[in-house]
């Protein structure tokens, strides 16, 4: 790719946006484009904009009631999307149109950088008018033939919940029209894009897979093969890093315990480039999700986003159920790997130990940089606890804390996490708030760093304050989902990205008789 005006010597040389787009051709095309558009002038434009980093504007843009600008959250089928591609041969169908899977594929390709299967029943306006019965028996004719999944993980979108398709009585004409066997396991969940948001989507259709699984044949304690080793659920939730699935369950064979990772879609989003392209690689065995109600305990780790899931283990399945903060930094690890010890009744190994102390002398040694950084936080709520727990560690000052699909219980957990600190007094809790709120209170409050996910970039630049990349989705930059950032050695992997964001910061600021070599 060249500019309109240039040639490369360079055979095939790929040119970013970046450079394309201020070429002398591209901008005259934008300046020309402004007497089609009828704008208001520079100088308009530039008066409103000051306006808006203003406390006046501040106070209007958070007294709206019925506009959101730019929340921090996807709709509920994505999230179910996810849950089936956490399990062995799942196929994820959703009942809709095509222009939704689009969607959710390419949101999911872009952070993972990995193709996403995933079907559509590609409802139209005809399906819309008379039912989208035949789109999904056809579909699923047409999975089993062409894909053959062992699993099809089913969910709507807003055009069919607004039609009040029924799908329980829709995958049972698939039965009865032969487009899947009487046997064929099928899971579903009514996912309606215009209320909740994806990490309620998840829930659902994760409670809907365990629960039909756990009524399948294969739903039988006697089949569980003998073991000394405690078999334990652990149930990460919407969580976006393969490298956490890694590490629940590396730390909690080190302690002897045989974890079950339910919705284990670390090999569905990271496979090999060998030469063969898997449609299933990985994931939760089908056999492990019917026999999980039969495991000793189950660990929930992300308490807003499986509520439904935690009803079904202790209401249904009548199971121990242990719900924690998503373990990151030294005490949220504590408290998961001291509750899983006692659980399982093993001992915590010396490994771990030193693995904590590499943490705890990690923060040490950046102690300097971190401390009394004032930061905004932002993303889906249970990583938004968690995360304000690990700064508080680290001796920083959280200062505005937002989470667009908060409940009614974000804003208690988060007080009684910051209550825990001397350094938490100068928060506030902004639940069911959107970007465009945390762009004005960063204008009006600065903080030193904004700790969100690729979305808050904008806020960054327009602040001009650094922004660590953590959460979902990130699509501007790679490869950082491979890496946990729960337990010690995840602790140890956010706080190496943290205290390096602040010290490219002092970098690009130093004057030059500070620009050190050393830090």
């Amino acid at each position: 790719m060249t500019t309109p005006e240039h040639t490369s010597a360079i055979p095939l040389q790929v040119l970013d946006h970046n450079d394309v787009f201020r070429d002398e051709v591209y901008q005259e095309q934008f300046e020309n484009k402004r007497e089609f558009e009828n704008g208001a002038s520079k100088e308009e434009v530039e008066r409103v904009l000051q306006w808006t980093q203003t406390w006046e504007y501040r106070e209007k843009n958070f007294a709206r009631e019925s506009l959101t600008v730019n929340p921090a959250k996807a709709c509920q089928p994505l999230g179910a999307v996810l849950a089936g591609l956490g399990f062995e041969g799942t196929l994820p169908l959703v009942h809709g149109s095509q222009g939704c899977v689009s969607y959710f594929r390419s949101h999911f390709a872009r952070h993972f950088k990995e193709p996403v299967p995933a079907a559509s029943t590609s409802m139209t306006e005809d399906a819309a008018v008379f039912g989208g019965i035949n789109n999904l028996v056809e579909a699923m004719d047409n999975m089993s033939a062409l894909y053959k999944p062992k699993h099809i993980a089913v969910s709507t979108t807003c055009m069919a919940e607004v039609i009040g398709e029924d799908l329980f009585s829709y995958i049972g004409a698939a039965r009865e029209q032969e487009a899947i066997s009487q046997d064929f396991p099928v899971s579903y969940a009514h996912t309606p894009s215009f209320v909740g948001s994806h990490i309620n989507g998840y829930d659902v259709m994760l409670k809907g897979i365990l629960d039909s699984l756990s009524k399948s044949a294969d739903a039988d304690a006697s089949k569980i093969e003998k073991s000394d080793k405690v078999r334990l659920n652990i149930i990460p939730g919407f969580d976006t890093y393969v490298g956490n699935h890694r590490e629940y369950r590396r730390m909690l064979e080190l302690m002897g315990v045989h974890p079950i990772i339910l919705g284990d879609h670390s090999a569905s989003l990271d496979s090999p480039a060998d030469g063969e392209y898997d449609l299933y690689p990985g994931g939760t065995t089908l056999v492990d999700g019917a026999q999980a109600k039969f495991n000793r305990a189950s660990f929930i780790l992300q308490e807003s986003t499986l509520r439904r899931t935690a009803e079904l283990i202790n209401d249904v399945w009548k199971q121990e159920l242990v719900t924690l903060e998503t373990p990151i930094g030294v005490t949220g690890t504590d408290a998961f790997v001291t509750a899983v010890a006692r659980t399982a009744d093993v001992k915590v190994p010396a490994e771990l130990t030193l693995e904590r102390g590499r943490l705890v002398d990690a923060i040490t040694d950046s102690s300097a940089y971190v401390h009394g950084k004032r930061v905004a936080i932002a993303g889906d709520p249970d990583l938004v606890v968690a995360l304000t727990r690990f700064v508080l560690e680290l001796g920083m000052v959280p200062v505005h804390i937002v989470s667009t699909n908060a409940d009614s219980t974000f804003k208690a957990r988060m007080e009684k996490a910051l209550s825990a600190s001397k350094f938490g007094d100068a928060a506030t809790v902004w639940p069911e708030k959107d970007l465009w709120h945390l762009r004005s209170l960063v204008f009006t409050e600065p903080v030193d760093l904004l700790i969100g996910s690729m979305q808050l970039k904008w806020i960054g630049r327009e602040t001009n304050t650094p922004l660590f990349r953590v959460g979902f989705p990130i699509f501007d930059r790679h490869h950082l989902h491979r890496f946990p950032i729960v337990g010690y050695t995840g602790g140890l992997h956010l706080l190496t990205g943290l205290v390096n964001t602040i010290l490219d910061e002092l970098d690009r600021n130093a004057p030059a008789h500070s620009y050190d070599a050393v830090r």
